[in-house]
């Protein structure tokens, strides 16, 4: 049985926006009779007690969910099988570039034609090490500097089904499949699972629509089958910037601090979907018969938190 997810990363508390993706995600899943899949993407950053407050967050919103909560740090064997796979077919290779290497090199003239439009591109990396002789692995691997595992990318565009968006085209490069710390990236462990759990429907902020293209061709290369993306605009501040625990009451337990109940704040995520009236406070099973993503907002919703906590 297919499904949709909510894949949050627990380094910290949920924002409103967070939320409110949680719960359009939930919408696009139960809507269309898939189960809805909650995973914790915790191979990075991980606050102790984050990934408990977040659940319970979304239980006390009365979002629900099938199955237990899966958790990417239990399931790196999965990952190793993936990145083996591509390695035996010779589409891996060998990083020692750092980060700022990277920078610079993205930035700098290449002239030479066997560099593409991935120059660059959304910051794709520019294939410093994608022509290293065996020599020269073996050089800097002497040298002490660790290496990150790279996809040997065919192309460099590839374009993504979005519900929202239409058909999407963006830049491939040779992303990281295993970070220079042993740890598997996030592209490549997000469409692993996905696969994995039968999710083909992938809701989540438009932030991340620029890594759909990438996700999309390193599925088809691990012939896993496509998902179907729905990048939901972002919540932002009123400098429109990414929302963010500095900009006041944002989270749940804020908003209750400051005398807004988890009903209340329902009610606050479905007016900016669109979903309900100014003096209505629906449950999510109330929200089901009248959604339609077509009919969702496109702009980002402004979020100001002194108005969340006196509306």
């Amino acid at each position: 049985m297919t499904a949709g997810r909510f894949a949050p990363s627990p380094s910290g508390d949920l924002h409103v926006g967070n939320l409110r993706t949680a719960l359009l995600a939930w919408l696009f899943a139960r809507s269309t009779g898939r189960r809805f899949l909650v995973r914790m993407e915790d191979l990075d950053r991980v606050r102790p007690g984050a990934a408990d407050r977040q659940l319970a967050d979304l239980a006390a919103l009365g979002l629900d969910w099938d199955g237990p909560v899966v958790h990417q740090s239990d399931r790196t064997d999965r990952y190793d099988a993936a990145i083996a796979t591509l390695v035996g077919r010779d589409l891996a290779y060998e990083c020692f570039c750092t980060r700022r290497e990277i920078r610079e090199a993205a930035s700098a003239p290449h002239p030479d034609p066997s560099f593409p439009q991935r120059i660059g591109a959304d910051g794709a990396y520019p294939g410093t090490c994608r022509s290293l002789t065996a020599e020269q692995v073996r050089h800097r691997r002497a040298t002490g500097r660790p290496s990150a595992l790279r996809l040997r990318a065919a192309v460099d565009r590839w374009t993504a089904d979005d519900m929202l968006t239409g058909p999407f085209t963006g830049a491939v490069d040779d992303l990281v499949l295993r970070r220079n710390d042993g740890v598997a990236a996030y592209n490549l462990a997000v469409v692993v699972d996905d696969a994995a759990q039968g999710v083909d429907q992938v809701v989540r902020g438009d932030d991340l629509l620029t890594s759909a293209p990438r996700q999309a061709y390193l599925a088809g290369l691990l012939d896993l089958p496509p998902v179907r993306y729905a990048h939901v605009p972002l919540a932002l501040n009123r400098q429109r910037q990414r929302l963010a625990k500095r900009d006041g009451a944002v989270t749940l337990a804020d908003l209750a601090a400051a005398g807004r109940s988890a009903v209340d704040v329902l009610a606050l995520l479905a007016r900016s979907a669109g979903l309900a009236g100014p003096d209505e406070h629906p449950t999510p099973a109330d929200l089901l018969p009248r959604f339609d993503p077509s009919a969702l907002p496109r702009d980002p919703w402004i979020v100001d938190p002194a108005a969340l906590v006196t509306t």
